[in-house]
Parts: structure tokens; sequence; C-alpha cells
């Protein structure tokens, strides 16, 4: 058997293919994901946002971040040194010769294959008087060439070139190793015994090691988990918090100890400044000795949060103490709000103890409007556009106007909101216009429904319901024409009716505020001249009896008015006069509708078919689908990090302060989006009303609350012995229920014979 040889490169150049393609693999794939062809996209992006969100802390921060940093700069020089040592080694090997290749004694001759013996010795005789050694030839050609011949001529040579691919015969097997030699030399073995020790038993094990210890301290959010606890067990303490108690929750959170989280700082002018804000603020429960409340880093967190929300200005020193406070809360309130959920299932599941209620969760998604807005809770939410301020609200406010809130401001015609607005200069004015366009209005669809039923429709006992909502955004642009087209449609009308436009303007927003829920009301008086019965008058009052107001900045969306009683009962003339249905037209239309009844029946089963199975594709492609959590930048003037749009839905018991489904964090909206919430139906019948709502996590005034009614029936009972359920679990029962079949069938026999 032949030997086997390990060879080392003792030149190095096996070593550059090798290296070549390390390089390589590192090079190529970095410059496709790391090279800054972004920088002038973040360019054009920041300066398409500058006529909205010029006047946003976030945007002044990230424009000045993107016209200092260097980053970009040192990755294009990494990458292009990167390249420059790819291409210097890529030319290296091309200059390296092929040290191994497959020996023929033809191409040594320059003959081709199966030349005869007579060509052989022929050209053999001219190649050895041209390379002979002593007529000045070369002597390593002049030995190819005799170890040529003698491989076409001897028996011997030629068979072990045929069978071994050399002439000498069998040699050994040599394996090439693409290293130098250097490395395995005995002189350097300490220097690459110690740098195999440092890479693989101190660097490895540290990066591991500390990749490890971060990866068990925090969440799957990147919350720590000290933290979570933290908030499970004030929660669990405090079922009903106020904002001011969750607040000082809030700023206990451990990230912002400088012990675990190095980002939080103390600094010696703490001592100083701290103090002076806290006489500015005024009663900030200093003196509560409770724990963590009491310490030296939350009760500087809860102090800059205050002074955050309280818009005032503090020192340099301490400013980006307070940025770094205001940019981790958002996400600290989300992980209060799940802790909320969990310990809410808990409860449901378990009992024994009092979930928590539904305003503390609540106080948690209006505490992140306020921190992202830079806003106190009993504020207007008007102060969330540029260049408003407290003195101009009395504007706005006034009894000509009566404008609290972003909707009824957008509600304005052009020369009232013109005038209105005086105070503001032209540039100040367009401004202001194009932040309120900018703002978000949500529309929702709400579909009820039970999946997995016969009956999708019936809602029974503890059946699982499933609420499908439709969100859709627009900007509120988008409603300024419809607005104003609609504003003229309506005077026009009232001056030939009544000649008073100024009373019955229709709102965009009349679902969600008084004044137009009265405006559509008395419009709807005047078109049919119809009187309202006592009975049909408690019908309209029940959905705001059930619905209630909402407290603060809330916009309450109240429901529609049902438009079908009024065509039940009659129709309207040509003249304005009502005329009611003959019994005759009655009975007829009552048989159409018994015969369009029966004629839809067969097709119900085929559309509940359908809707089953574009609920269960919706649910699959939900799943394999991964959609970003970049929607839209918020407009916020104090807010130190550019914040995207997400809300928050869920299905809430008013009155009974509880959640009916765990909130579902909308991070994905950017158009429209269909979202599902489950829960099951209580358990004893009747009729139920909630609430589905949305609140916005970034804005103020924007929330939005449509009622639910649910009627629940009683379940179908269980039918016993249904023979798809008799299964036998051995052989023997089977058998025996066989016969005892064969038995019962005979017996029907008999009796049909006699």
């Amino acid at each position: 058997m032949a030997g086997q040889q390990f060879q080392y490169d003792e030149n190095g150049n096996t070593f550059f293919y090798f290296l070549t393609s390390f390089v390589g693999l590192i090079v190529i794939p970095a410059t496709y994901y790391l090279w800054p062809r972004d920088q002038n996209a973040e360019q054009l992006r920041l300066k398409a946002l500058r006529k909205v969100h010029g006047r946003c802390l976030w945007y002044r921060l990230r424009l000045m971040k993107s016209q200092q940093s260097v980053i970009p700069t040192l990755k294009k020089v990494a990458l292009l040194f990167g390249w420059a040592v790819f291409l210097f080694l890529a030319y290296k090997v091309s200059k390296i010769e092929r040290e191994y290749e497959e020996y023929n004694p033809y191409e040594v001759l320059n003959l081709e294959p199966g030349a005869t013996v007579v060509d052989i010795k022929k050209q053999y005789r001219l190649l050895s008087l041209k390379y002979h050694p002593d007529k000045s030839g070369d002597e390593v050609m002049f030995v190819k060439i005799a170890k040529a011949y003698q491989a076409l001529t001897n028996e011997e040579s030629r068979k072990n070139w045929e069978k071994y691919g050399n002439p000498d015969g069998p040699q050994a097997s040599s394996f090439g190793i693409a290293l130098p030699a250097w490395i395995v030399d005995q002189k350097n073995s300490m220097l690459v015994l110690l740098v195999y020790g440092l890479a693989f038993m101190v660097i490895l094990p540290v990066v591991v090691g500390t990749w490890w210890y971060r990866s068990i301290r925090y969440s799957g959010d990147q919350i720590l988990i000290n933290t979570t606890q933290l908030f499970m067990h004030f929660m669990y303490k405090t079922p009903n918090m106020n904002m001011k108690r969750l607040s000082m929750v809030l700023t206990a959170a451990f990230e912002f100890d400088p012990r675990s989280n190095k980002e939080a700082t103390i600094r010696p002018t703490d001592n100083i400044e701290v103090p002076q804000l806290i006489r500015e603020l005024g009663n900030i429960n200093v003196k509560k000795k409770e724990p963590p409340f009491c310490y030296p880093y939350s009760l500087k967190a809860r102090v800059l949060l205050l002074a955050h929300l309280a818009r005032m200005d503090v020192s340099e020193n301490i400013e980006e103490d307070q940025r770094f406070v205001v940019r981790k809360s958002p996400a600290l309130l989300q992980e209060v709000v799940n802790v909320g959920c969990q310990l809410t299932m808990m409860a449901n599941s378990r009992g024994g103890f009092h979930a928590p209620r539904l305003v503390s969760i609540e106080n948690c998604m209006k505490l992140s409007q306020m921190i992202v807005q830079g806003l106190q809770e009993s504020k207007s939410p008007l102060l969330q556009l540029p260049h408003f301020e407290e003195e101009h609200l009395r504007y706005c406010v006034s009894k000509k106007y009566k404008v609290r809130s972003i909707q009824d401001l957008v509600s304005l015609k052009d020369s009232d909101r013109r005038s209105m607005l005086r105070f503001l200069g032209e540039e100040k004015y367009d401004e202001v216009m194009a932040v309120l366009g900018s703002i978000p209005h949500i529309t929702m669809d709400i579909k009820l429904q039970v999946l997995d039923d016969e009956d999708s429709n019936n809602i029974t006992a503890g059946s699982i319901v499933t609420v499908t909502v439709t969100l859709t955004r627009k900007r509120m642009v988008e409603f300024f024409e419809t607005e104003q087209e609609q504003l003229c449609a309506v005077e026009d009308h009232n001056t030939e009716e009544q000649g008073d436009a100024s009373k019955n303007k229709i709102k965009v927003w009349q679902n969600k505020n008084k004044g137009a829920k009265k405006a559509s009301k008395s419009k709807k008086k005047k078109l049919t001249k119809k009187k309202v019965t006592p009975q049909q008058q408690q019908k309209t009052d029940k959905p705001k009896q059930a619905n209630g107001t909402v407290s603060g900045n809330e916009v309450t969306a109240l429901a529609k008015e049902d438009d079908d009683e009024l065509s039940d009962k009659g129709s309207e003339s040509e003249d304005g006069e009502v005329t009611k249905d003959s019994p005759s037209e009655r009975d007829d239309e009552s048989d159409k509708q018994s015969d369009t009844e029966v004629e839809e029946m067969g097709g119900d089963n085929e559309e509940e078919w359908e809707a089953l199975q574009q609920s269960i594709q919706r649910r699959e492609r939900a799943l394999l689908e991964t959609k970003s959590k970049i929607t839209h930048p918020v407009y916020s003037l104090y807010f130190p990090e550019e914040k995207q749009e997400w809300w928050w839905l869920y299905i809430a018991d008013r009155r009974e302060q509880t959640l009916v489904s765990m909130p579902y964090h909308v991070c994905t909206l950017k158009e429209t989006e269909e979202v599902e919430l489950k829960f099951p139906a209580p358990s004893k019948t009747g009729n139920y009303q909630y609430s589905v709502i949305l609140r916005s996590d970034s804005y103020m005034g924007l929330d939005q609350i449509k009622p639910l009614k649910l009627e629940v029936h009683e379940a179908k009972a269980m039918i016993d012995n249904h023979p798809q359920w008799d299964i036998p679990e051995t052989e023997e029962e089977e058998e025996d229920q066989e016969d005892s079949d064969g038995i019962e069938e005979s017996e029907e026999d008999d009796d049909d014979d006699d």
C-alpha cells in the first residue's frame, strides 16, 4: 500500500487560496448589507417630513445626527479597505503557477495520443538534439523528454503510466494543507498555542457569557425581568391605580437605576437641580418612604418625567437624562399593560384575587399619550399643535366656536377657522393646517360572529365570540374638501327650508360629539316631519345610557340611529307627507320577503362556508406574513425619538370596569388592517352591552369607543347516545356491538313480518 505524506505550504501559495475565499465571504455580503447607500435616502426622507415635522424635537435631533455622524464614512472606508485586500489576494492567486499537473507523455513530446513508435522515436530524436545539455539545452526539459520516451516505448513503464499515472509506478499520496509551514514550526509552537488559548479559552467564553448574562436579564421586549416583576407586584397590590400612583410605579423601573442599567446616570449636580425642580413642581410625594419610590434614582426619574409633562425647561446637565427617561417610558408602559392583562387572565382562570381594574390599564394608555405629546392629563389636546399656547385657547372655547378638540377644529369652515386663529400669521397658520391634515383619522367597521359553528350569528352561552374589526387609516386632510362640500350642501338645503344655515351643520365626526348628534337628530325630524313616540325615544336613548360618556380628552363614538325604523312604519311622499302602508301592501311585502328568505336558505350554508374558509386563510396569512412596525411618524413637539403610530384595540365592559378581550397592540396599521378579538361569551343568557375601544399610544383626543351589543342565547342540549360517538374501545366490544345490532335487525324483520 502506498504511503501518505502531509505537506505544508512552504511558500505560502496555497494559503492565499484559503485567505482569498475567506475574505470574499466576508466582504461581499458586508458590502450588500452595510454599505451606507441609504444615507441620501435618509436625507430625502427628512426633507420630505420637514414641512410637517420640522418643529418636532425628534426631527431636529435626527437631522443633527445625520449631518454630524461619521459612521457612514467609517463604514465606507472599512468596506473599501476590505475590497482592496480581496483584490490584492486575488491578484496574488492569479500569479501562482500550478504546481501539480497531470502527467501526460504525449504532451511532453508534443504528439497526438495514439502516435506510432516510429513517430515517437523521430520526435524524441528531434527534441533531444534541441534540449541536450551538451548543446546548451535545458537539462530539466531533457529529463522530462527522456522519461516520456521511456514511458511510451518501454512496456513496463507504459503499464505503470496507464495504471498509476506515473512511469515509475505507485507513489506516496501527498495531502497539502493550506497553512504556511511556520505555523507548525517548533520554534513558534508557544506563540501559536498562546493565540489559540486566548481565542478559544478567554475571548469566546467571555463573549458567550456576556450574551447569556444579558439574555437572562431581559424579556423578549428588552425589558428587565426585575422591572416586570416590580410592575406585577404593584399592579397586584393596587388594582385601582390612579395617574399619580402610576407615574411613581413607572419611574421606579430598574431601567433608571445605574446599578442595573449603564445608560442611567447619577450626576453630582443632581443634589442641586433636582430639589429645584421639586420646588417648581409642587407636591409630588417626595416624603413617601415606600421603597423603591424613595430611592434617589426613582425620585430623579419621577421629577424629570413630571417636568416633561409640564413642559418645563431643565438645565443642560440633566437634559440628556430627561430624554433618556422619556424615551424609555412608552415601552415600559406597554409592559405595564401586558402585566395587567396577565393578571386579568390569571384572575379569570384561577380566581382568588382581584384583577386590575379597567381604569388602571387605561391610565397606562393615557400616560403613554401624555408622555409622547408632553402634556398633562387636564390640558387641551389642541396644545399638540404648533404655535398653540394656553392663552390662545380662550379664542377656541368661546361661545362662538366651541372648539375643544382636534375634530372640532377640522369641522369648522375655512373662514371661521381663519377668523378664530387670527392670532397666527400666514406662515404659522399654514404650518398648523399642514400638521392638522397629517393627524390620523381612523374608522372602525365591526363584525360579530361565532366561527366554527353552524350558525355563526347565533351567540350561545360559553361560545367563543370573534369580533372582526377593520381599521382604516386616513389623514384628516382628506376630509377637508368633503367637509366643505357637506357644509355647503347643508347650508343650501337649510336656506330653502328655514333660512338658518348656522344651526344644522353636519360634521364629519357627528357620531362622536353631542352637538353633532343633536344636529343630525334635528335634520331627520325636519326631513321626515314625523313625531317620535315615547317608546321609540326610549329605544334611541338606550345606546346613550349604555355607552355613557368618557371623561378627559376621549372622543366617544355613539351608535348610529337606525333608519330602518322610519321605513318600516311609512314612506315619505314627494310633498313631505308620510303615508302609512295598507295591510294588503304589508301582506304582499311579507310574502315577498318570505319567498326571498326561502330562496336564500340554500345559499346561506355556502356563504357561511366561504366566510369560514376566508377567515381561516386570513389567519394563515397572518401567521406567515411578518409586517414591518414602521407605520407613520408621530407629530410630537417634545418627544426626543422618532415614534411610530401604534394603537390599542380591545373590548371592555365599562359598567363592570373589566376587560372582555385582551388589548391587541396594532403596530402595522398603514392604510387598512383587520384585527380579530376573541373572548368567551357569558355563561348566562341575556343582553350585554360591551364597548369596542381604540386608543392611540401617541395622540391625545383621538380615542374611539363604539358600543357592542351581545345577545346570548341558551346553548343547544347535547344529544346522548349519538351513533357517531359510540366508538368501541376494544375489538371484543366491537364484536359484541355488531352481534347486538344483528339481533335488533332480526327482531325488527320479525315485527315487519307480523
